[in-house]
């Protein structure tokens, strides 16, 4: 958060009006303990706010007023399509049907949190040729943030086998949990890396942990790196809607549908609306960050 939209409490208040009418020129002691409080005081400012924009902490609830949400607009990309649908899940479920409702919730939410320009994307056109469309969709609309909402499986090595519903079905209990990316060859690469921790740490706050097995070797070419161990988000360049994208761009894997206890919860409401709140409020906080850049850039040339 830059300086500018912060409210500083200064100590003392009182000594504001003894230093405009010169009531501290007779005690100089007293005006030098004054001004190390203020100095102290507003450095320390200074280093919340370093500390907020390169962490991604949860700002205050008060620091996102200046957020124009009627402006901003947020692209909530549904992750494949209805014929190439991803990943079943262990009870058979598509990866794009829950794709699809946790975009719809997430747009919901943004919507009555008041980002009424919130669009949901969904193509029907396979990859690649349905990955270019959705890029070049996000980047002619000029949105200022896109979220691709996937959920996520395993390599085929870690496949098992179990009858549900009298049929065959694939899973793997071996891991859980979300993971975030970007990719740093985005158009905007420390924004989507901001927007990426600002998510992390809301879904932390939420009880939610990521998966780390990303980072072990036996996963081979799908290896990545972790470049935020607390939030959990993870480099990804070569992902074509990240890469592609001239705006903040993430690509959130909610959970693994394979592992079969958490896809039953992902697959409830409970979890759907946990997961749109978390998103909803980094978002707010992504949106108030980078409002003053904004103003900056919209202000007029001086004559």
């Amino acid at each position: 958060m830059d300086m500018a939209d912060r409210t500083v409490d200064v100590p003392c208040r009182t000594h504001y009006g003894e230093l405009e009418q010169g009531g501290l020129m007779n005690n100089p002691r007293r005006a030098r303990t004054i001004a190390l409080i203020l100095s102290i005081t507003l450095a320390g400012a200074a280093l919340r706010s370093a500390s907020a924009e390169t962490t991604g902490a949860i700002p205050a609830r008060s620091d996102r007023s200046s957020c124009d949400r009627a402006a901003f607009r947020v692209i909530v990309d549904v992750g494949h399509t209805v014929e190439r649908y991803g990943v079943l899940s262990a009870r058979g479920a598509t990866e794009y049907m829950f794709n699809l409702r946790l975009a719809n919730q997430i747009e919901q939410r943004l919507t009555a949190a008041g980002f009424p320009r919130t669009l949901e994307l969904i193509t029907a056109a396979p990859p690649p040729r349905g990955l270019a469309e959705r890029v070049a969709r996000a980047n002619s609309l000029r949105a200022d943030l896109f979220i691709s909402i996937h959920h996520d499986g395993v390599p085929d090595r870690f496949l098992e086998k179990w009858e549900y519903d009298r049929r065959e079905r694939a899973f793997s209990d071996r891991f859980k949990g979300h993971s975030i990316f970007v990719s740093i060859d985005n158009g905007d690469f420390s924004g989507s890396l901001r927007f990426g921790r600002l998510l992390g740490n809301q879904l932390k706050a939420r009880g939610l942990q990521y998966t780390p097995h990303y980072t072990r070797r036996f996963m081979g070419h799908r290896q990545r790196q972790l470049v935020d161990a607390e939030a959990g988000v993870y480099r990804y360049d070569q992902l074509i809607v990240l890469r592609g994208t001239r705006m903040p761009a993430v690509l959130l894997e909610a959970g693994l549908i394979v592992n079969r206890e958490e896809e039953l919860l992902l697959d409830s409401p409970e979890r759907q609306v946990l997961i749109a709140t978390a998103v909803t409020d980094a978002v707010e906080a992504f949106c108030a960050a980078r409002s003053p850049q904004k103003a900056v850039q919209r202000r007029p040339p001086s004559v």
